[in-house]
């Protein structure tokens, strides 16, 4: 794959809404097209682990393979391990036996990669370098941990969170690394902004007294994902921000295995077609 050197890439999450990063991945993957420095939240960082590895439309098929299989996502695996997602499963069995995934192209990446988690005890994210996740995906079971959904994900002995909590669109972390340019990959539509719904007080209320500082973390995310969405769209009509985003809504626990399939159609086609766009927009 061919180095950029002067610009980030940016990865939101956004569980199944992802396949559209997969599919903008992938093209870069045809493209050989790699970026120097990577930061990803939630599922956008399982999307960063397939492109890093080189290993094109294994994101794609892992979850349109998986989707129904109840040991990689349903009830039961509330019983066993406290989460909707098969942990063991998901990230374990999955990358070590039935899917293989290349850890030696991952590990030797030559670049950086960082995972946002979101610290329990602060509320606040913290980095990680992705590059020295152990083969049970633990730093990855983190960054995707949603509460109620995922148990709390310890690294260290410290409770870790879905990074998307306290930073979704981890701008600001790239250009304390130094870059001014940047390629993001949004699974929103334009003109989304978020809100704080019922389920997310529902949760915040779960929260309040074990982790008072995850709770308001969770408070503030509404307004936080809105004030940076502002910023990247600030960006963009600069000249400083080059931005993949979907054409229309997607549904973050997509069923339907053939609209799994055209959401990450949809990114690689819109990839493809903009990819003379955004080679120029790297060479400015």
């Amino acid at each position: 794959m061919s180095q950029v050197q002067d610009a980030s890439l940016i990865l939101e999450g956004g569980t199944f809404r992802t396949l559209f990063t997969a599919g903008v991945l992938d093209a870069f993957i045809d493209e050989k097209m790699k970026l120097p420095y990577i930061v990803a939240i939630s599922a956008g960082a399982i999307n960063a682990c397939s492109y890093v590895a080189e290993q094109k439309e294994r994101t794609l098929r892992v979850l349109s393979t998986y989707r129904h299989d109840k040991r990689y996502m349903g009830i039961g695996n509330f019983f066993k391990e406290r989460s909707y997602f098969g942990l063991d499963f998901a990230y374990n069995v999955l990358p070590n036996q039935l899917d293989i995934f290349d850890w030696e192209t991952y590990r030797t990446f030559d670049g950086q990669l960082e995972f946002g988690v979101t610290n329990a005890y602060t509320g606040e994210v913290e980095y990680m370098d992705a590059l020295t996740m152990d083969t049970q995906c633990t730093m990855l079971r983190a960054t995707c941990a949603l509460p109620v959904l995922f148990p709390e994900i310890k690294l260290n002995d410290v409770p870790y969170y879905d990074g998307g909590l306290a930073d979704p669109i981890p701008v600001k972390r790239a250009e304390e690394h130094g870059f001014n340019k940047h390629i993001f990959v949004l699974t929103r539509p334009k003109g989304y902004r978020k809100e704080l719904d019922r389920k997310s007080k529902w949760v915040m209320k779960l929260f309040a007294r074990k982790y008072p500082a995850l709770a308001q973390a969770m408070a503030n995310r509404a307004e936080r994902y809105n004030a940076t969405l502002e910023y990247v769209e600030s960006l963009e009509a600069t000249g400083q921000a080059f931005i993949f985003r979907p054409d229309y809504a997607l549904n973050s626990f997509e069923k339907d295995i053939s609209v799994m399939r055209k959401t990450y159609q949809m990114g690689y086609e819109q990839t493809i077609k903009r990819y003379e766009e955004l080679t120029n927009f790297m060479q400015k």
